[in-house]
């Protein structure tokens, strides 16, 4: 009960402290109806800072609606943590006639992360000595790719992100890879790296497998930064790779200060 009361007041800490920077919004309760507050994500802990507020929520299995009650009072808040780190704030008053019972809640009225990280800068993209007349042979060639028939070879979607690898082509000593990436989530998506792995194991003993990061020695129209419903498609130049038997092509996508994260694996 001890450690239930001292996270409790952390939460609500937080919750003060990030009031003070952003107005929020306002729901209404009272004893007769059930208010329902339906989250993106499933509820992973719910407080409110009064008595005469009650929020419950399923707590044995994963749920993605609470319920909100309220008896006569002073007004409060209500601070909710969902399954991925998110905070949501509200204040919360007692009403006698209630004009709303049910509140669909977006990923945009998130006030940030639980584990707020330290914003540092993005590190400036470093690609490995090239020919000049090699950098422009790369670019004709990552060109005359991307003009080509759409292709597909292995797509990821998680958190409304797409990642597809669209194309894998070999020229003189070098792999090119085609990708896609898609933002149909609706928050911006900015690009922390895209890394490309040989992952190598024995699939009949089910081991784990082990990763060896490949070189990428020259990026074309690499995305950075991709709006809410837009994509952006690019080209990665490799030292020239063929997978063995035991061996798969594995992609790692990581959102700059964020949390998104996608793992797609192909034995292309």
């Amino acid at each position: 009960m001890k450690m239930k009361a001292y996270i409790i007041i952390i939460l609500l800490i937080f919750s003060n402290y990030i009031t003070a920077q952003k107005q929020l919004d306002t729901i209404y309760a009272n004893e007769s109806k059930n208010v329902a507050l339906f989250f993106p994500e499933a509820i992973r802990q719910g407080v409110t800072g009064a008595n005469n507020f009650v929020f419950t929520y399923n707590r044995e299995k994963e749920q993605y609606f609470g319920l909100l009650q309220a008896t006569p009072g002073m007004e409060s808040n209500l601070l909710a943590v969902t399954k991925s780190g998110q905070v949501y704030s509200y204040i919360l008053k007692y009403k006698n006639h209630l004009h709303k019972l049910n509140y669909f809640i977006n990923e945009k009225e998130s006030i940030g992360s639980e584990l707020p990280k330290k914003i540092e800068q993005k590190p400036i993209l470093k690609i490995k000595n090239v020919d000049k007349s090699r950098i422009r042979y790369f670019q004709k060639f990552s060109d005359f790719l991307l003009k080509l028939k759409y292709e597909s070879i292995r797509t990821k979607r998680q958190n409304g992100i797409k990642l597809q690898l669209q194309k894998m082509a070999y020229n003189n000593f070098q792999v090119y890879l085609v990708f896609e990436v898609k933002n149909n989530s609706e928050i911006d998506f900015e690009i922390d790296y895209l890394k490309v792995y040989r992952a190598s194991g024995n699939r009949r003993r089910k081991a784990s497998f082990q990763r060896l990061e490949q070189e990428v020695i020259f990026k074309y129209k690499m995305a950075d930064f991709i709006k809410t419903g837009k994509k952006k498609r690019f080209v990665y130049v490799l030292p020239k790779f063929v997978l063995g038997e035991n061996e798969k092509l594995m992609l790692e996508l990581k959102e700059f200060n964020g949390n998104r994260r996608l793992i797609l694996e192909t034995n292309y």
